[in-house]
């Protein structure tokens, strides 16, 4: 009798040896999972931000490349609508000196 008590004794105590082995094998199992998902997140976010900034530039570069067309098409358009002739020239410079320098004798009319 006495050695099946020991018996179920020393299975009990190797059936808590075997539960507490399990709990922390849980315990480490869980905390790489975590780990492993914290990395996995952060990749995540590095790859997202770096795709957003790649994005971003190929966007920025878009708009100046529309921006400097459209100037470029402007500058066309008003150099089209605009003609001077040499009278009207020199009346538009005499102003403009007139204007920094104070009025001045009319240049050869």
């Amino acid at each position: 009798m006495r050695d099946v008590i020991q018996k179920v004794v020393e299975a009990e105590t190797e059936a808590k040896r075997l539960v507490a082995a399990a709990k922390a094998e849980a315990v480490c199992i869980t905390a790489d999972a975590q780990r492993q998902a914290q990395e996995l997140a952060a990749r995540s976010q590095q790859e997202t931000r770096a795709e957003a900034e790649r994005l971003i530039t190929a966007a920025t570069a878009e708009a100046n490349k529309e921006k400097q067309t459209r100037l470029t098409g402007a500058a066309a358009e008003i150099e089209t609508q605009i003609r001077l002739d040499d009278a009207e020239a020199r009346r538009i410079a005499q102003a403009a000196v007139g204007c920094v320098c104070g009025p001045t004798k009319p240049l050869m009319e």
